[in-house]
């Protein structure tokens, strides 16, 4: 299965983008930094000097500056990148 195709994709892969070019203060950026042992403990390569610290509490702080439903909306991006996480190791036992 392509990493294109699991749930959550549109924001893990981006962010592993982000980090790779220095970004990571994006949305992706935090959400791979929050699982970031998880991801490459599944095999993707997290490029670790550029996570944020606090990923959690800046991602919230970022979602809020711009958005209304910002609590429901950073819900909704942990179950994603858990849905990913999942899907991620089952295809590492694979």
């Amino acid at each position: 299965m392509n990493l294109k195709e699991l749930p959550g994709a549109e924001w893990i892969l981006p962010g592993l983008d982000d980090l790779q070019q220095g970004q990571s203060q994006t949305i992706g950026a935090l959400l791979v930094a929050i699982a970031a042992t998880r991801l490459s403990t599944a095999g993707l390569d997290v490029p670790k000097a550029t996570l944020a610290s606090e990923p959690e509490l800046t991602l919230y702080a970022l979602l809020q500056a711009d958005r209304d439903d910002a609590y429901q909306f950073y819900n909704a991006l942990l179950q994603r990148l858990n849905s990913f996480c999942n899907a991620l190791e089952v295809l590492d036992r694979s």
